[in-house]
């Protein structure tokens, strides 16, 4: 019986790491008690550390903790895999996928592969160019293998012999987030902000777990504000009521849920309505380190491996249209995948399974400004971003118009603000199917937040009645599954 990779958030159980927090802390402060404590910085950007207990109590009577969370391992449980030869006919996901159909191309856009180590003594990574060891690699404890096998689906060269990963010629990065010999929260974290700080390329996160955790969140919002393309597995717990998993659930994360080589949607595969497509997730030839298997293959399930064939292509897209952005090649990437469940999204399959050549001719959609900008955090200056987003309107620019999206998982809320000068009337008119409110500007906002403008027949006006000018908050949510709209903005005396 072949066992089903399954990836689960567990409390760390060794002596040294049980000590651990993880710590948010408030703007320009604590970082001195931090650094005299012994911390260690993992992404200044988000000001996120790793410090031990007598720390944390230090932090919290300065008053400059904003979240602290015990650090966790994303641990996970494989069963027996089955050792394959390691030729290219076995890799059955190429024709499914389309990647038989076109040359990818030379080194492009990079993919970076947040996991375990990278066994750099196997024959698929010994010579290959433009590998890139981002932190020191180990691959000598047994769930050290998940790494390899990850890089090889995406990677593995075309060099006469082994398997050919989907994009062979990538620019691969890899982060080892196992340095406790499983793969670690605040390491993880710290990929991602690392990959984030490199500039604009694939992310590939192939482990989750069922508690959500508001750093790991931070983490990924930096990188898609970074320009970056997360894209995460959808999750093996299909058989076991499908719980909602992290990173995969979060907003703009491209999450991939798995096939069979019938083409149908795996059992084991996570039904969410966070899934955006499907790749193959059954008997997928990787490569795996020489010390836990001498031949230097195996076959293994999950998606796991769907997501970095998700990863590896979005890469080989972005290279060939390097004109696109993120939240573009999102698009391109799920819109382009070819319908394999019932009829348009369905919560097993997304928008469908995988296909490149579609993807590569995909026409371009609207790129969709300012993400995230799903609460004040993420817009206001000094908050999750030193820069925040700027404001639509402003004192002496008081008309605005933009094309935009929202998405009921992906991109639940748009978030914006706006000036409204003393004694005048902000009108706002949107074209498509959302849902419009002007609210008061606050350090967070409900959905039952009381609204000072509600809108009706995709219209609203706020007239700001006070004697002197001020910022609020215009927020648009979609009336159905996706919507992309226009916003036009005028102000006026009356």
């Amino acid at each position: 019986m072949r066992r089903l990779l399954i990836v689960s958030a567990v409390l760390l159980t060794s002596a040294a790491p049980a000590r651990a927090a993880l710590v948010q802390l408030k703007p320009a402060q604590g970082a001195d008690v931090a650094r005299r404590g012994g911390g260690a910085e993992l992404a200044p950007e988000l000001r996120i550390w790793r410090v031990d207990a007598r720390t944390l109590a230090r932090l919290r009577r300065a008053g400059a903790v904003a979240v602290a969370v015990p650090e966790r391992l994303f641990a996970k449980t494989s069963a027996a895999q089955q050792a394959t030869d390691p030729l290219v006919p076995t890799e059955w996901w190429r024709p499914a996928i389309g990647a038989d159909r076109n040359d990818p191309p030379g080194p492009g856009k990079p993919v970076t592969v947040v996991d375990s180590g990278l066994d750099i003594t196997h024959p698929e990574f010994a010579s290959r160019p433009d590998t890139i060891l981002m932190n020191r690699q180990t691959v000598s404890a047994d769930d050290e293998d998940h790494g390899t096998e990850v890089s090889s689906v995406i990677a593995a060269p075309s060099n006469g012999f082994g398997i050919v990963g989907v994009y062979p010629q990538a620019i691969l990065r890899v982060w080892d987030a196992s340095p406790f010999g499983i793969l670690n929260e605040g390491a993880a974290i710290q990929g991602i902000a690392e990959a984030a700080r490199e500039g604009p390329g694939v992310i590939n996160l192939s482990f989750g777990g069922e508690d959500p955790d508001p750093l790991l969140e931070d983490a990924v919002m930096f990188a898609y504000r970074s320009g970056s393309l997360v894209v995460a597995a959808g999750g093996n717990e299909g058989l076991e009521g499908s719980p909602k998993g992290y990173p995969a659930a979060y907003p703009h994360v491209l999450t991939v849920g798995a096939t069979t080589e019938s083409g149908h949607v795996a059992s084991f595969s996570t039904v969410a309505p966070t899934v955006d497509l499907v790749a193959p997730g059954v008997d997928i030839p990787v490569a795996e380190p020489l010390a836990q298997e001498p031949s230097g293959y195996l076959a293994v399930p999950g998606t796991s491996f769907s997501s970095p064939l998700v990863a590896g292509a979005a890469a080989w897209v972005w290279t060939e249209r390097p004109d696109v952005d993120n939240t573009q090649l999102f698009e391109i990437m799920r819109r382009s995948a070819v319908d394999v469940g019932p009829r348009g999204f369905d919560s097993g399959s997304g928008y469908g399974l995988l296909n490149i050549p579609n993807a590569l001719g995909y026409r371009t959609p609207a790129s969709d400004p300012q993400e995230p900008n799903e609460s004040p955090t993420e817009i206001e200056p000094h908050g999750l971003f030193t820069a925040g987003t700027e404001p639509l309107t402003r004192p002496g620019h008081l008309a605005a118009f933009l094309v935009a999206h929202v998405d009921r998982s992906e991109d639940p809320v748009d978030l914006y603000r706006l000036w409204a000068p003393a004694h005048a009337v902000v009108h706002i008119r949107a074209a498509g199917s959302v849902k419009l409110r002007v609210l008061q500007r606050a350090a967070r906002v409900a959905k039952a937040a009381r609204p000072l403008a509600v809108g009706r027949r995709g219209a609203v006006a706020y007239r700001n009645a006070a004697a002197h000018g001020s910022f609020v908050y215009l927020e648009l949510r979609p009336l159905t599954r996706s919507v992309e709209y226009t916003l036009r903005i005028t102000t006026a005396r009356r």
